[in-house]
């Protein structure tokens, strides 16, 4: 059974970053012939021969399992959890296993965000499969963009684009976590970390101090913040004081000399440097505007 929905993007929703052109649900049943019916011209396919798409497209194995094969990447079994990635340009096929079937979730898209995202290397035709494993609440997004785009309101286009955009944070945030998790086992560590960096930035509390408070070394402890977060610990808990800055200047009378204190900062000069560094003005400029 295939339930689809193929919508249309304005040239107003171009200028958004990421139009959805269709919605739905894959529903193949255990011995069932595939492909089954209700694609529109473009996007049926045989599997032996496979296809070319113009536009990416996201889908979600939620039960069942199957075979995907690409120009960049041999044939690989998916199972239940997995997203695999359709990148435009890329000849692809794919198809249920007979003994399980499976229902998959798709969603199809193009956009300057999505295109942006490749070149930056965040998704790979090299690497289209993403193992994340069940999720309900990747099931409901799904859900809702079915039922968004069945309803067609006004500016569907940006509703969905949302939905899309969530899609891709949660596979890319759900997958690193699992291989931070499997690769090190101290994922929940880094987790106390930033709790304890967070609850301690008007506190005299320095990175070797927090690395000692989760019973880690301080080298081993750096390097692995990193790679979980992307930033350095010391740069981690930087970025928070000046962001608790801005509330200081915004909603009290403390003098910036004051608060380069109150944030531990080495001098009020330190803080200002840093300050216009990461928000484009100084201190004072800021409280100002």
């Amino acid at each position: 059974m295939q339930n689809f929905k193929y919508l249309v993007a304005n040239k107003k929703d171009l200028e958004w970053g990421l139009t959805v052109s269709t919605v739905g649900l894959e529903d193949v049943r255990p011995g069932e012939e595939y492909p089954s019916k209700g694609h529109a011209d473009g996007y049926y396919f045989k599997p032996e021969r496979g296809r070319v798409l113009h536009e990416y497209q996201l889908l979600y194995i939620l039960e069942g399992s199957g075979l995907f094969r690409s120009e960049h990447c041999g044939e690989t079994t998916i199972k239940t959890g997995d997203f695999f990635i359709l990148f435009p340009g890329e000849w692809h096929s794919y198809m249920p296993l007979k003994e399980t079937g499976w229902k998959a979730y798709c969603i199809g898209f193009k956009g300057d965000n999505m295109d942006r995202r490749v070149n930056a290397g965040f998704l790979s035709v090299d690497n289209p499969i993403h193992h994340v494993g069940y999720s309900s609440e990747v099931g409901r997004l799904y859900s809702s963009a079915i039922n968004v785009a069945a309803e067609e309101p006004a500016y569907v286009q940006q509703f969905l684009a949302g939905i899309v955009n969530h899609l891709l944070g949660m596979l890319y945030s759900l997958e690193r976590t699992q291989t931070l998790k499997k690769g090190y086992g101290h994922a929940d560590l880094i987790d106390k970390a930033r709790n304890a960096i967070r609850q301690h930035l008007e506190d005299e509390l320095n990175i070797h101090d927090v690395a000692q408070m989760i019973g880690m070394g301080y080298s081993n402890f750096r390097k692995l913040f990193k790679e979980y977060t992307g930033v350095s610990p010391a740069l981690y808990q930087q970025d928070l004081r000046l962001q608790r800055a801005m509330d200081l200047l915004s909603a009290t009378n403390m003098s910036v000399k004051e608060i380069a204190y109150k944030l531990h900062f080495e001098s009020a000069d330190y803080f200002s440097t840093k300050f216009k560094k990461k928000v484009g003005t100084t201190p004072s400029e800021f409280r100002k505007a």
